[in-house]
């Protein structure tokens, strides 16, 4: 239970109006070291409860050490996205509900007063993207010396969007904190590891393996598609069928607005999620997608890691990815916290290489289904794996000769 981890009682009794009844594996193990006052490097699967796990330490410590006098935010969570942002916003107000303690968010795509707004406020807890942050250092709107607590959420995706130098000039503002946290879905690769080791100081590693219960409970397959047409036919057998709520991945901005334009032109409506949006429709596609306006989400890579909602009963994969990883990302969106969801990906001969990849990174068979009526023409193309020669000689080569000219 959490009042088992000396929490106080305040804490306690809003986890549970959250509808948390235990510690998930991740809270358990990060907790503890981060009320020690800790650095802490923890890996964490999407869905086990690690936003609670640096917001609940963070509090208690704001708790037991209260400021004496106004000042400028004493714990400050940088994440990659805007939708991150907002969620994980929402979950420090949820949290410091029976407390005196405030909370506030500052993202791209928000005018600049809303921003002056929430630092005037004198914030305890200040949510942020990196780049928009930094703006307000620079123009010496925020000021970094009363910042006691750093956290550094999906740290991997935030070296992927380009943020390092930036998130290494707001920890250099920040350099007389006390405790600094840093949270991945992975800590493979050497990228993640050297980027812990420039801000943390001997961290407490934690790996969280969750159990059977927290884990996602996600049933993957695809369908082979011989071309766009079969493919839209797919895509539409699963949303007029299946779908309670669904969120369609797909590659470009350009093939967002494509499949919007071919829904609407079947009766389907659907709310969307891309790169370079005004938040205020961002805002407004979320509210309609969480309030069951809308049931259908298309989203493209940007939004893969910002999407936090409850209930979600199938992702789609209308575009595979590039690369495995994301979309062990994307899939993520459904079976959260244990609840089960379904991953469909539609797999045009173009992509078919991707299976492959998929099942060696996420070490799991991933099988095709077959819907009666719309069983491909063509098969599965044949992967030939590249092989590499090695050559143990050494070619020697004939050394050049000089030659001069004759003197005449």
């Amino acid at each position: 239970m959490f009042d088992q981890l000396d929490l106080d009682d305040e804490l306690c009794k809003a986890v549970a109006d959250m509808g948390y009844e235990s510690p998930t594996s991740i809270q358990t193990l990060v907790i503890p070291h981060a009320m020690d006052g800790k650095d802490i490097l923890a890996e964490a699967p999407t869905g086990t409860g690690k936003t609670a796990a640096f917001l609940l330490p963070a509090c208690q410590f704001l708790l037991d050490y209260p400021r004496r006098e106004p000042g400028s935010s004493r714990v400050l969570v940088l994440v990659p996205t805007r939708e991150l942002a907002n969620q994980v916003f929402e979950q420090a107000k949820a949290i410091t509900k029976y407390t005196h303690l405030t909370c506030g968010v500052i993202t791209g795509g928000i005018n600049y007063g809303t921003d002056r707004e929430t630092l005037d406020g004198h914030c305890d807890i200040l949510v942020a993207t990196p780049g928009r942050l930094f703006e307000h250092i620079e123009q010496e709107s925020f000021d970094c010396r009363d910042i006691e607590s750093l956290i550094l959420d999906e740290a991997d995706r935030m070296l992927d969007m380009g943020f390092s130098s930036i998130v290494h000039q707001i920890a250099g503002e920040a350099r007389w904190r006390k405790q600094s946290m840093l949270f991945s879905a992975t800590l493979e690769g050497r990228g993640v590891r050297q980027f812990a080791e420039e801000l943390l100081k001997e961290p407490e590693t934690i790996s969280a393996n969750p159990s059977r219960k927290e884990k996602n409970k996600i049933i993957q397959w695809y369908h082979l598609a011989d071309d766009a047409t079969h493919k839209n036919a797919i895509l539409m057998h699963h949303l007029n069928n299946t779908i309670e709520s669904c969120v369609v991945f797909v590659k470009t901005r350009e093939r967002l607005q494509n499949l919007k334009d071919y829904l609407a032109s079947q009766g389907l409506k659907a709310s969307y999620l891309q790169g370079e949006m005004p938040q205020d429709k961002r805002n407004a596609a979320m509210e309609s997608f969480k309030s069951g306006d809308t049931n259908i989400l298309i989203a493209t890579d940007v939004a893969a890691r910002g999407i936090d909602v409850q209930n979600i009963s199938h992702v789609i994969n209308y575009d595979m990815p590039r690369t495995a990883d994301v979309y062990v990302h994307r899939i993520g969106r459904t079976g959260r916290a244990g609840a089960k969801g379904t991953a469909i990906s539609i797999v045009e001969a173009h992509d078919f290489e991707m299976v492959g990849k998929v099942e060696r990174y996420t070490k799991e068979v991933f099988k095709a289904r077959f819907l009666e009526g719309l069983r491909p023409k063509n098969k599965a193309p044949t992967i030939t794996k590249k092989k590499k020669v090695k050559t143990n000689k050494k070619v020697k080569t004939k050394a050049k000769v000089k030659t001069r000219a004759k003197k005449k």
